[in-house]
């Protein structure tokens, strides 16, 4: 796909996210309110509509997120220790700040300790939409830094799921999901390319896991890992599914979630200034960008790993503030984190505020910040492109580079 195609399919995704949320906080702020929580209410089978839009449907998002990331860490951006080093570094700071910022702006009280993982995920396509909007002040260089750190983020968010908010275990249930997988496994390790069987044994899987008690949507994850990568080639039946699942998660299921999840009454100053909204909303524009920023400029000072060459520290700054939208993910921990409602509708107001500084923040950076030319790779060229002016300044040729400087 080239270049163009994709920035228009972030675009055209991010933006359809923002309509959905705002659609549904219209909704439930206007006399469409009662109708809009009676449909997600409503049964359809043994679940409401909004447990299979969130349990079920979100699974397919999950099986999404566990391709993107094996074909990253395999296959991808990800597939050296090198490249590992910076986004695993500048996620978990990045989500263990915004924790830490949670539980100390919410007193540590213990009826709201639950949501201390709300702030810690990031929104790649809320994020991606917006880089997409700044066109040529958003650097290449800024998409694959925010999509590195989100790959690690999933994977952390997804290991917060299965061990923090996972209910009463079922060892026959999870038995059966765990022989599934296997049988999964096998075959990938048989060979077996075509992906009918493994898309066959993908929704007893889920069931399984429904079953066990984990939350149902680890069942993606895990089904992703089976699927066989053909690592190197251009076409490879992981690759298949990820192109095929990509348009209908990104432009159907996550809209669809954003719309069933991010409706909540705003009930005036009052509501957002609860201590529960105000902690969430400080981890996410708070937390984040002190995690990440500061992550990864002590990272590049102590040698551990390199700030990405071609962007300035404003550009990683602003990164950084886009790291703080936090929609889907969050939305979804805050779901999962209380039982009452009134505290879920408090998680979503939470979300959306830190959500929505952090976007205006970091766009604002963005667009403000001076884009960087595409620079010489050596000095004979930079002395034939800058002339007196790379003698002068030393810095003129080497500033947006992490490789050593310029001899």
């Amino acid at each position: 796909m080239s270049a163009a195609p994709a920035a228009n399919h972030d675009r055209t995704a991010g933006l359809l996210l923002m309509a959905a949320a705002a659609a549904a906080l219209v909704v439930a702020n206007s006399p469409l309110e009662h109708g809009y929580h009676a449909l997600l209410e409503a049964k359809l089978g043994p679940l409401s509509v909004h447990y299979w839009i969130a349990d079920a449907l979100m699974a397919l998002f999950f099986l999404l997120v566990g391709l993107e990331v094996k074909r990253e860490w395999y296959d991808g951006q990800l597939a050296t220790p090198e490249a590992r080093r910076l986004p695993i570094v500048a996620a978990a700071v990045g989500m263990a700040v915004p924790a830490l910022v949670f539980l100390l702006v919410s007193g540590f009280d213990p009826a709201l300790k639950p949501g201390w993982a709300i702030p810690a995920a990031t929104d790649i396509a809320f994020a991606l939409g917006l880089l997409a909007l700044l066109g040529t002040r958003a650097p290449a260089g800024i998409k694959l830094l925010l999509v590195t750190i989100a790959i690690i983020d999933d994977i952390g968010a997804v290991a917060i799921i299965a061990f923090f908010y996972t209910a009463k275990i079922s060892m026959t249930a999870l038995a059966l999901a765990a022989l599934t997988t296997g049988v999964m496994a096998l075959l990938n390790l048989f060979g077996v390319r075509r992906l009918w069987p493994y898309l066959l044994l993908f929704p007893v899987l889920w069931i399984a896991v429904f079953q066990s008690g984990v939350h149902a949507t680890i069942a993606g994850v895990v089904a992703a890992l089976t699927i066989p990568l053909g690592r190197g080639e251009a076409v490879s039946p992981l690759k298949r599914l990820e192109h095929r699942l990509h348009p209908l998660v990104m432009f159907g299921i996550v809209p669809l979630f954003g719309f069933a999840s991010a409706g909540v009454t705003v009930g005036g100053l009052d509501a957002v200034l609860a201590p529960l909204p105000l902690a969430i909303a400080a981890g996410l524009f708070i937390g984040k960008q002190a995690g990440v920023f500061g992550a990864i400029w002590l990272s590049d000072r102590v040698g551990l790993a390199r700030k990405p060459e071609g962007l300035r520290w404003t550009h990683v700054y602003g990164a950084a503030l886009l790291c703080g939208v936090g929609f889907t993910m969050s939305l979804f921990i805050g779901e999962l984190a209380f039982a009452d409602r009134m505290l879920v509708d408090e998680a979503k107001i939470g979300t959306l505020l830190g959500s929505l500084l952090a976007g205006i923040a970091g766009t604002a950076l963005l667009l403000l910040t001076k884009p960087t030319p595409d620079l010489p790779r050596d000095r004979e060229e930079c002395d034939e492109i800058f002339g007196e002016d790379a003698d002068e300044d030393p810095t003129v040729c080497n500033d947006p580079y992490s490789s050593p400087p310029l001899r």
